[in-house]
């Protein structure tokens, strides 16, 4: 009976559960994008062979810019695990994360318009 709810291509349960400790958020509680920018810092590199396997995967990944979505899917894990580690790792100094301009911090049409116009005339 206990057969039949097993399922190999559902792949290992328990693992994300373990890397996280069960957590579904950072410790920090931080809001994480999927395209937000993560960067190895230095601190990172030095500390890179005392980390759990996950983050020295995270911080050999992220030598060049990668998004919380592209970790995710190069490491296999799933999307929330990725935002838990890399917000624990933005906490101790690991990763750096660049976040990406909303549409409100975006500067407006008119002024837009106006820098376009000047670079017409040029």
């Amino acid at each position: 009976m206990d057969e039949e709810w097993f399922d190999e291509e559902a792949g290992p349960v328990v693992r994300p559960y373990a890397v996280t400790g069960g957590r579904t958020r950072p410790a920090a509680n931080r809001a994480l994008e999927l395209v937000a920018l993560v960067s190895t810092t230095a601190h990172g590199r030095a500390m890179v062979r005392n980390l759990d396997p996950e983050q020295q995967d995270i911080v050999m990944l992220c030598q060049n810019l990668q998004s919380i979505a592209e970790i995710s899917a190069q490491l296999n894990l799933p999307v929330g695990v990725a935002r838990v580690l890399v917000g624990d790792m933005i906490d101790a100094g690991l990763v750096h994360v660049t976040r990406p301009a909303r549409p409100t911090e975006r500067p407006d049409v008119a002024l837009m318009e106006k820098v376009l116009d000047g670079l017409q005339t040029l």
